[in-house]
């Protein structure tokens, strides 16, 4: 912590938004995801200091846990649904990642894998509450692209006897079902091309290697479960017209 930090942290979110803005990648054209990275990275120092300030009141009271818990969830779901779509159906977008996310947690509490304890719960549920946003996003945004690129077959599909939902599943779900690649490369990967967070913080914090690969491989098949649902659902959402865009 010190000043070097401060200043090779302002560098790298500099060089992220020059690249953004100099390659004009956004999907217009324009500079706004220079805008977006530099206002991303302002939040998140904004926001880790808050929650570093509270962190340590939070794990200590069941009650502000559980709030906590579900302005992470909430969060998650306005991100997503705003990521998805301008119209009042973002909404939904909290069903890919509560629904997968709130069993699963409440099952390994209740079999006694995550200790119920404020410091354990938060980062694990964190973890794969952030899992089942990216699936949500890159299902959602996937699957809502192909339905307005291939209005046509989806419209074919329904000449030739299908259910609106039907066509819309039979077009939407191939290539939604690439939100699952990033979660199974980094699964894939592990130990070879990364080391991920759960791993090297245990390391560092004391744990043996053991300990430390037995906790991380336990996240990642649960994320794999947690993503494969969210997909699952959202394209779902997507087919039935619950997610949809104006």
């Amino acid at each position: 912590m010190g000043g070097t930090l401060a200043a090779a942290l302002v560098a790298l979110l500099a060089i992220a938004a020059a690249v953004a803005a100099v390659y004009r990648l956004s999907p217009d054209g324009s500079r706004r995801r220079a805008r977006d990275i530099a206002v991303a990275g302002v939040r998140a120092a904004a926001q880790l200091a808050v929650v570093s300030l509270v962190i340590g009141w939070v794990v200590r009271h069941g009650a502000a846990l559980l709030a906590f818990l579900l302005l992470m969830s909430a969060v998650a779901a306005r991100t997503a649904g705003r990521r998805l779509t301008s119209n009042r159906t973002w909404v939904w977008a909290a069903l890919p990642i509560v629904a997968p996310v709130a069993p699963l947690v409440a099952a390994l509490i209740a079999c006694g894998l995550l200790p119920l304890r404020g410091i354990a719960v938060i980062p694990v549920t964190g973890i794969l509450i952030g899992g089942a946003l990216t699936a949500t996003v890159l299902a959602g945004r996937r699957a809502l692209d192909e339905l307005t690129a291939r209005k046509g077959e989806v419209e074919a599909c329904l000449a030739l006897g299908l259910l609106p939902h039907e066509a819309r599943l039979e077009i939407a779900r191939p290539t939604a079902s690439d939100a699952l690649l990033p979660g199974l490369d980094q699964t894939r990967t592990v130990g070879l091309v990364t080391l991920p967070g759960a791993f090297v913080g245990m390391l560092l914090g004391g744990a043996s290697p053991v300990n430390a690969g037995a906790v991380q491989l336990f996240v990642l098949v649960a994320l794999m479960a947690v993503q494969a649902i969210a997909v699952a659902t959202t394209v779902e959402l997507v087919a039935r017209g619950r997610l949809s865009r104006p």
